[in-house]
């Protein structure tokens, strides 16, 4: 087993593509609030929203940067690990990723430079303008992406054509492959993710200031903003993974009946808190669950029929032990930040939190859930998909590269691990380097016009 190929080439992928993930979202989350920063300076004249804006924008140039070099590397795995997926998927897949490199990444790209080098050589207001492009690219990026992850989960907008190994999937109808059932949903829920992490990690920088003593009316003016935030997507986190779960269980019911440890069908399914997933009993030991809530929940209604993993073959079924874990893994961190983001509120309402310190220590750790939040939702949603790469419509052990022996995988993964070692090492130092410095205590006016208008 740990010298199969397509073992290998999925290990490999999820390590990079779980790397890579560290990224992405703190970006979405910073350039969101990076907006309401520079809004805000511009509205009331404050210097100190500029330098909020200025510090986090040094942030996310880093993770910027870290995010465009880790993805790099996995786009390439999908013609050396992954050529026969390749071959099937091109025409479907290729248009979501080329739309992705050409309107969002360029849309980044272009104005991240004003952003970063542009304060006092281009007007206020198109400083901003390109904040908010910056802004936009990256929601854009995150919904391409996602977009043609759902397809994989929820395959819509395309045709079969050919027969046996010469099959391959082709673009019937753009729109429909973007907007697959699941497309919305999961990118509602993604995005969310995005700003809980961004939120936590700028709640933790402004808590190690507090606790230090330094920059303190920064802290206390940025802490705000990004509760602010944490607040509304803890909550909205709810929403939309509610929704996503509908979904799910409406075109994935394997993955769905995975998630949740649920061996046979039943009319008043109950929703597992905790519990060990027993695949050979086929049964989901020391379980602790609130009955029939799994049905009101997908159903709307005391009652409706909720599918098991038995009522499918057995070698459609999902690796169910992992996947549950990480799920409510990933479930029991968004409930403790709905809960976490209420105790600083109630106390920066009561004026007590700038005091706390138990509270500030907590910010500090509170700063990596989200990161772990992410990395759970995003292996629960790919474990639950196998055994396809394509829900239903290509298999897993059939998408990998005939010709590149496990032995070649194994070596490239090894490289891989050192290497992302020593870029994780390097992305700790500068960014501990950065906050270390922080912001700037009086950001550079804006260029006056020359005199004359000229």
């Amino acid at each position: 087993m740990m010298l199969d190929a397509a073992f290998l080439s999925r290990l490999q992928f999820a390590m990079t593509i779980m790397f890579h993930y560290l990224f992405p979202p703190l970006t979405i989350g910073l350039a969101l609030l990076m907006v309401a920063m520079e809004w805000l300076h511009l509205r009331t004249g404050d210097k100190l929203y500029a330098s909020m804006t200025r510090f986090w924008a040094r942030i996310f140039a880093v993770n910027f940067a870290m995010g465009v070099a880790t993805g790099i590397t996995m786009e390439f795995q999908f013609g050396t690990n992954w050529a026969a997926y390749a071959r099937f998927v091109g025409d479907v897949f290729g248009p979501a990723l080329a739309a992705e490199g050409i309107l969002a990444f360029f849309l980044e790209s272009c104005f991240l430079g004003v952003l970063l080098f542009g304060w006092n050589r281009v007007p206020p207001r198109v400083h901003f303008l390109c904040t908010v492009m910056v802004a936009l690219g990256s929601v854009i990026s995150a919904f391409l992406i996602t977009a043609a992850n759902s397809w994989q989960q929820t395959p819509a907008g395309h045709v079969l054509v050919g027969t046996g190994p010469y099959m391959k999937a082709q673009m019937a109808d753009f729109f429909a492959m973007v907007f697959s059932p699941s497309s919305l949903s999961r990118f509602a829920h993604v995005l969310m993710g995005c700003c809980v992490q961004g939120s936590f990690v700028v709640m933790g920088v402004c808590s190690y200031y507090l606790l230090r003593g330094r920059h303190v009316d920064f802290a206390k003016k940025c802490f705000p903003l990004a509760l602010g935030l944490g607040l509304a997507s803890t909550t909205a986190m709810l929403i939309t993974g509610h929704r996503s779960a509908v979904v799910m269980a409406q075109y994935q019911p394997a993955k769905a009946a995975a998630l949740e440890g649920l061996y046979e069908s039943t009319d008043r399914a109950g929703l597992p808190l905790i519990g060990f997933p027993d695949s050979e009993a086929r049964t989901l030991r020391y379980k602790i669950e609130i009955p029939g809530l799994l049905t009101w929940l997908i159903h709307g209604s005391k009652g409706g029929r909720v599918q098991g993993l038995n009522e499918f073959p057995r070698e459609d079924w999902p690796p169910v032990f992992l996947a549950f874990q990480v799920y409510h893994a990933m479930l029991g961190l968004g409930t403790a930040f709905i809960c976490w983001t209420l105790l600083n509120g109630l106390l920066l309402w009561r004026g007590t939190l700038f005091s706390s310190k138990l509270v500030l220590m907590g910010n500090l750790a509170a700063a990596l859930g989200p990161y772990l939040a992410n990395q759970f939702g995003w292996a629960a949603a790919e474990l639950g998909r196998q055994p396809w790469t394509v829900y239903g419509v290509l298999r897993t052990q059939d998408s990998v590269s005939a010709v590149v022996p496990a032995s070649h995988v194994l070596g490239s993964l090894l490289l891989f691990g050192l290497l992302y070692l020593a870029l994780f090492c390097v992305w700790l130092f500068v960014m501990a380097d950065k906050i270390e410095h922080g912001p700037e205590d009086a950001p550079p006016e804006p260029l006056a016009a020359p005199a004359g208008g000229a």
